[in-house]
């Protein structure tokens, strides 16, 4: 089997109804980055940067997978599916997709602040301030915030070099350093690109761009060049 690498970003869970933080009038226009997404933000007022976060829970345990969620999924009876994805919610798993690799965190997970080894399934929507691992630490979201390290980078990249096509779906190739991917794929591999807007990068000859949103994207890609005859 081919293997088909995927970079997902928001745009792909925005047509389920997950608000970016480019949305207007989305749950981020309530809140400032600098207050509730970064170390300093969860120093200063830890309270509010965990009832940001169970707001977000709250909102995405509501929504479901959508047409492109489920597209990819069905892809891996046709190739090798690994998807990179820079959203933290698990619509890629509910539709599916059985290798996905998070980038910036999983919203419904929790982890130690003493040791981010320690990571915890959550059963609901909600963390609190008394929530402890098992080391008796504070728990936090399980989420890369700006300012931290994004510990599995060196394993994206690692798969995107071994890609025989490369899918990039609902991001503009904007937010580093996941967005630097595409210079990782193996040259002259074909590289796809799924968004409405046009990229802030220079198309090469190996690149297709479709300018549709993640769910009409996605039927034109599979339909036009990834499984033509069916």
């Amino acid at each position: 089997m081919k293997k088909l690498v995927v970079l997902s970003g928001a745009g792909i869970s925005a047509e389920s109804g997950i608000s970016t933080f480019r949305d207007h009038n989305g749950l981020w226009d309530n809140y400032r980055i600098e207050d509730v997404a970064t170390p300093e933000a969860w120093i200063r007022n830890q309270e509010l940067v965990l009832d940001f976060y169970n707001q977000r829970r709250k909102q995405a345990a509501d929504v479901k997978p959508n047409a492109a969620h489920y597209a990819l999924a069905e892809l891996e009876k046709h190739f090798d599916v690994t998807i990179i994805t820079q959203n933290v919610d698990n619509l890629h798993e509910i539709a599916g997709s059985t290798n996905v690799i998070h980038l910036h965190g999983e919203l419904f997970k929790s982890r130690s602040t003493k040791d981010p080894r320690l990571v915890y399934q959550m059963t609901g929507w909600e963390l609190k301030t008394g929530d402890l691992c098992e080391l008796g630490s504070q728990l936090r979201p399980h989420i890369v915030w700006f300012g931290e390290e994004v510990p599995m980078m060196d394993i994206a990249v690692d798969v995107t070099e071994q890609a025989d096509m490369f899918l990039v779906i609902g991001t503009s190739l904007a937010v580093y350093p996941a967005a630097g991917l595409v210079h990782y794929v193996p040259t002259r591999k074909r590289i796809y690109i799924v968004d409405p807007a046009k990229p802030d990068i220079t198309l090469k000859s190996n690149m297709v761009f479709i300018q549709e949103k993640a769910t009409t994207g996605m039927q034109t890609l599979i339909k036009k060049y990834l499984l033509p005859e069916s």
